[in-house]
């Protein structure tokens, strides 16, 4: 009988160990410090989505949000999360990457005002000083703005405030900010006693499109191990809509010291609306309109063929 139990624990001793030899490994970058956009992830990780589906992913923040699509291009990593609009002029220039999923698939971006500027309305920022990160899309998505009340850039006072966008705006530095996060920005001018006013792209005629994805390169998702990954998000994302507590407690698990804020507390229940209900499936129609747009506004010279650098991964 001895004899019996021993065999059938050594049996299972190699089971054991031969599976976690056989885990994948995978190197995701993402495109900035962890928050609760990356919600999906960071479950997937804490949860044991991606350890149940046999993966080991190694997450990493960067301290340039613009290196992770180039690795990913050069084949230093094997995924990053990145912007919809930012892939298609990537792919534009010839990076070959391709989205295999998607985290947030609606506009988080906003342009802000405080309350108490006076500005209503759009036709009300003439004369104005507008902060932004990024020159290019942000810029581009400001003049379609601008344009709907019949104004340019040149009725403007455009200043690059490069990451500090809430403390800008607090400081009277700028009277608006371009690219503020709608879930994070407002509630950071909350928590400062200052209240925020957003306006919308998509109400300004702005095409929708995904705020994150993630990306890998096309000459490798071939492989098993991203469906494996895709399947992980989509796990990780039925169990946050279902277990919206303990996703929380879960997500700030990651990093107490650094997650367990009253800002991620107020942006985690702000951004679970946002979330893509099923990570690996996307929208035709949402990438060509954007396409379009950046075409009209000179953001990208031709449009890429979307086949190419947009796939679903159903496993």
């Amino acid at each position: 009988m001895k004899k019996a139990i021993s065999k059938i624990t050594l049996s299972l001793l190699l089971l054991s160990s031969t599976a976690f030899a056989d885990k994948e490994k995978l190197s995701l970058l993402l495109d900035w410090f962890v928050n609760p956009d990356h919600a999906a992830i960071i479950i997937a990780q804490q949860k044991g989505f991606f350890e149940k589906n046999n993966l080991e992913v190694k997450i990493m923040e960067p301290a340039d949000p613009s290196i992770p699509p180039k690795l990913v291009a050069a084949k230093k990593a094997d995924l990053a999360v990145d912007y919809q609009p930012q892939l298609q002029m990537q792919v534009a220039q010839g990076l070959p990457l391709v989205r295999i999923a998607t985290l947030i698939n609606s506009p988080l971006n906003s342009l802000v005002v405080l309350k108490t500027s006076g500005i209503e309305k759009i036709e009300d920022l003439k004369g104005k000083k507008i902060g932004y990160s990024v020159s290019g899309f942000e810029t581009a998505l400001l003049d379609s703005m601008l344009k709907s009340a019949n104004l340019s850039s040149k009725d403007v006072e455009l200043i690059n405030v490069n990451w500090s966008l809430s403390p800008s705006l607090m400081s009277k530095q700028v009277d608006a900010v371009i690219g503020a996060y709608r879930n994070f920005e407002l509630n950071q001018l909350k928590l400062e006693n200052q209240e925020g006013k957003a306006f919308f792209l998509e109400d300004y005629g702005i095409p929708k499109y995904d705020e994150l994805v993630v990306i890998a390169n096309k000459e490798t998702i071939s492989e098993e191990k991203y469906k494996k990954f895709v399947k992980s998000l989509q796990e990780a994302t039925v169990y946050i809509k279902e277990n919206p507590k303990k996703s929380w407690e879960a997500f700030v698990s990651y990093k107490p010291k650094e997650l367990n804020n009253e800002l991620n507390r107020l942006a985690w229940s702000d951004t679970l609306p946002y979330l893509a209900q099923n990570p690996a499936t996307f929208d035709k129609a949402v990438y060509n309109q954007m396409a379009n747009f950046m075409k009209e506004n000179n953001l990208i010279k031709t449009i890429p063929n979307l086949d190419e650098y947009a796939q679903e991964l159903v496993k």
